[in-house]
């Protein structure tokens, strides 16, 4: 239970809710596996529509679901948070069945944030950093 008397469970469903909408992610594969203060863990199963003409999941997929987790940390609990900037730095090939992203705010102000998303696969491969600053407009 939260400080509100919510159980974990309640909150994700309720955040899950929420970021339905976000199709683009959504209909991508991309879940919400977990959310906490300035933090989101969101995963996205492969499949055959991921992958590239060479055979490696799509650098767009790993951006997707990175850029997922960040809205998710940034806005599910707090005023509406969009993104100013973004950075990805590609670490590796995924070779698992799903990818990870994990973000976590790094700084927080008035107006503007700051989030570093790490996004591995499903056998603990280092896939991708993404940094993304982001701008409060609630």
């Amino acid at each position: 239970m939260d400080r509100t008397g919510i159980s974990k469970e309640e909150t994700l469903k309720k955040v899950q809710e929420r970021f339905k909408n976000d199709r683009f992610a959504t209909d991508n594969g991309a879940v919400i596996e977990e959310v906490g203060e300035g933090y989101a863990r969101c995963v996205m199963s492969l499949d055959e529509h991921h992958y590239n003409a060479v055979g490696s999941v799509m650098g767009g997929a790993v951006f997707t679901v990175a850029d997922f987790a960040f809205a998710v940390a940034s806005n599910w609990n707090k005023k509406a948070c969009v993104s100013l900037t973004a950075q990805i730095t590609y670490l590796g090939r995924a070779k698992g069945q799903k990818l990870i992203a994990e973000a976590r705010k790094v700084k927080e102000g008035r107006t503007t944030a700051y989030y570093l998303v790490e996004v591995t696969d499903d056998l603990g491969n280092q896939v991708a950093h993404v940094t993304s600053n982001g701008f409060s407009v609630g």
